[in-house]
């Protein structure tokens, strides 16, 4: 039989929203890689996913009704098992040779050849190729073993005994091959040609599907169900941007509620609603996240990119009138709406500075006490790290900013939104008069909350950002909270990135290091706060967490050493992960990143020059010389000097490379300290003569100690030359 389309569909109850994408992604392409594997199909196969709230499916062209023979070599057992003395077949040979379907008669075409050491018997047998049935069918079992399911649902089937494992109840298996039904089964369903189309809006149910090409088409027009996920996505864009136009609006840009509601509807139908505009004097974050979050809406900005009181909804049905269906998600809305504007009246009575002592009842970690004595701790490190920026008056405005960047996480409205920790603090702020340097610094202390967000805007937000971020893992780090394989449950990765662009793209002069040990110095100096223990003293459970003895551990506890230098390692991994993310290579990378600079502002312009440098001529010969300069040095014995006696310098080649080095040294010492990295390593060029030329001529490991010493010392001072930005010897072909 010829080749034909192939399409298998998995009809099941309700799956999760936010899994569904993956989920039919992965059965399509799990269900061709193992037909594939079994030679039914080739890998120029088209392969096209399907999937709706209510289906996974899979349509895949040319899949051969008979995978091809072919011919393969068998291993059977070593020759002396398997023959006698006069080279007649043993029984196990035979039970061997039958299990094959083949008979003694092709003993004499049977190979010998080594395996290992043991002369061992081979096979050259023809297998027959698998059927398309039996193929689907282990390609099935494969398929939905490996689905990447988030929860496991375990249901009856209908012989009211037996039980399955799937994502969802399933009720119905389709696979057509051509026309033709291919006989599998799984979940304890039979393979037809029947499917379901649209619940309230299918012209027929159930439908019959002609073929496999015919199920795109039969499900929009009999069964109101446009199942690709890609084209209902499509085409929710486009009647989201054609609604908010007529408005004059724009609906809010965000993927993930777009692929969620792509994967909530089978027909989409986007509708325009509206809410009371006094519900506008609420913030809009506040709103526009009960609308998103709660009711799956999309909120419409105007041109100013300001919450107008329209929002869209992604309907699910197509009535003649839909004025019923607007109108109920408007009273579902405003109901929402109302909570919100509950929430941020309350929370407006109280100032920040009032909730604030309500820290010291909140756990942080048992192992390292309440929000408010952290906050203790970070306030010390931002004021430290505001007087290195701007002296005393950054120092006192840090201080007091400090104080209040946790506090709403005490009002009722972050108690219902925890995402809109900071955002609601700075509302709040702003409210109190507090001025716009502390108001956005307790909303920008989060920052960056994700890769691509924004930064702190102020320097007040900056200092906060850094401290509350070092505090963290500096602690989290001293108590053996280390991220391992894909486990962070405390974001430390997402924290060290965050300082790390911080201090590079602020182009902020603070040495990593330093803050790291200044951390730490914090949080082993501090001192028992007597508010401290009588907030606690207020709030039972948590006198509970923090008994004497706890307390005592707590403040004597010491941050190991080790965990520094974890810390440090730690930031610099992701320092390098990042910087080839952004296009550097390895290679540039680990040049500069083996010196452990401490200004990770510098990081930048060091990459530049090492690049810049890479493109020289005498660039190949310079890095190789650097790193045989690096093993003679790694080798030696002893330590080598400092200082080079130019007396002992007998052969011309070391003598012309001393002037050399004596003569450029302070030209690339002027460039470095001026910060141009670049003009530092292009002057190195002018080495490369006089190195090739020491090489080829002078001897360092010789006889005479007082000579070797000298050269080595040279050589020594070579490399403290040419590795001032980078680590040169890293760009040497290996």
């Amino acid at each position: 039989m010829m080749a034909q389309n192939l399409l298998v569909e998995l009809l099941v109850e309700e799956l999760p929203p936010k899994s569904l994408k993956q989920l039919g992604n992965s059965f399509a392409q799990l269900l061709a890689v193992s037909l594939e594997a079994q030679g039914l199909i080739t890998k120029d196969a088209t392969v096209a996913s399907y999937a709706t709230p209510r289906r996974l499916a899979v349509h895949i062209s040319n899949v051969a009704a008979q995978a091809a023979d072919k011919a393969v070599t068998q291993k059977l057992m070593p020759a002396t098992v398997g023959l006698d003395a006069q080279g007649h077949p043993t029984p196990p040979l035979l039970k061997k040779l039958a299990s094959f379907g083949v008979d003694a008669t092709v003993v004499p075409q049977l190979k010998r050849a080594l395996d290992g050491k043991t002369e061992t018997l081979f096979l050259d047998n023809t297998v027959k190729g698998t059927s398309l049935t039996d193929g689907l069918q282990k390609a099935l079992q494969e398929t939905i073993s490996q689905l990447p399911i988030p929860k496991v649902m375990t249901y009856q089937l209908a012989d009211g005994w037996s039980s399955v494992n799937f994502v969802r109840p399933a009720h119905a298996l389709v696979a057509l091959h051509g026309a033709d039904i291919v006989p599998v089964n799984t979940l304890g369903l039979q393979a037809g040609r029947e499917t379901q189309g649209h619940r309230f809006e299918a012209r027929v149910n159930p439908i019959v599907l002609h073929n496999a090409d015919s199920y795109v088409q039969q499900l929009i027009t009999e069964g109101a169900v446009v199942v690709g996920f890609a084209e209902r996505r499509t085409e929710i864009v486009r009647q989201l941007a054609l609604a908010a136009a007529q408005e004059n609006l724009t609906p809010i840009d965000d993927d993930a509620l777009l692929d969620e509601v792509t994967a909530l509807v089978e027909h989409p139908n986007v509708l325009v609603c509206k809410f009371d505009a006094e519900f506008l004097q609420v913030p809009q974050e506040c709103l526009i996240l009960t609308m998103k979050a709660n009711q799956k809406y999309f909120p419409l900005l105007d041109a100013q990119e300001k919450l107008a009181n329209k929002f869209l909804l992604v309907s699910n049905i197509r009535p003649i009138d839909p004025t019923q269906v607007i109108a109920g998600n408007e009273r579902v809305v405003r109901s929402r709406l109302a909570d919100a504007k509950f929430f941020y009246d309350q929370d407006c009575k109280d100032t920040l500075a009032s909730r604030a002592w309500k820290l010291d009842t909140m756990i942080y970690h048992s192992k390292l006490g309440t929000q408010g004595l952290r906050m203790q701790y970070v306030r010390a490190i931002a004021s430290m790290i505001g007087q290195q920026l701007d002296g005393d008056r950054l120092a006192a405005q840090v201080a007091k900013a400090v104080m209040l960047a946790k506090a709403d996480l005490l009002t009722g409205m972050v108690g219902e939104f925890p995402e809109l920790q900071g955002i609601m603090g700075r509302y709040y702020a702003q409210q109190e008069g507090l001025g716009d340097d502390i108001a956005y610094a307790i909303e920008d202390h989060y920052k960056p909350r994700f890769a691509g967000d924004k930064l702190p805007q102020n320097q007040v937000g900056i200092c906060l950002a850094l401290a509350d971020k070092l505090e963290t893992l500096v602690n989290m780090f001293g108590i053996g909270e280390i991220p391992t394989g894909d486990k962070d449950p405390f974001a430390l990765r997402r924290y060290a990135l965050g300082i790390i662009r911080i201090l590079i793209e602020k182009d902020l002069s603070l040495e990593l290091g330093q803050l790291i040990r200044s951390t730490v110095e914090v949080i082993e100096d501090k001192e028992i706060p007597q508010h401290w223990m009588e907030s606690i003293k207020k709030v039972g459970r948590i006198a509970l967490y923090f008994d004497n003895e706890t307390v005592h551990k707590l403040f004597s506890r010491r941050v190991p050493k080790e965990s520094h230098e974890q810390l440090l390692a730690f930031v610099y991994e992701r320092l390098a992960g990042s910087l080839r993310e952004q296009g550097y290579t390895a290679q540039e990378v680990d040049a500069v990143l083996s010196l452990s600079p401490q200004n990770l502002s510098d990081i930048p312009k060091r990459l530049a020059a090492v690049r810049a440098f890479a493109a020289l001529p005498e660039a190949i010969s310079l890095a190789a010389a650097n790193k045989r300069v690096g093993n003679i040095l790694k080798k030696s014995e002893g330590s080598i000097h400092d200082e080079v006696n130019a007396r002992l310098l007998q052969e011309e080649a070391e003598q012309v490379l001393h002037q050399t080095l004596t003569t450029l040294l302070p030209q690339i010492e002027k460039a470095f300290a001026a910060g141009d990295y670049t003009a530092s390593l292009q002057t190195l060029a002018k080495l490369k003569s006089p190195i090739d030329a020491f090489f080829d001529h002078v001897m360092v490991n010789v006889e005479d100690e007082s000579l070797r010493n000298n050269r080595l010392a040279l050589l020594k001072q070579l490399q403290q030359t040419m590795n001032r930005v980078a680590d040169l010897s890293k760009l040497a072909v290996s």
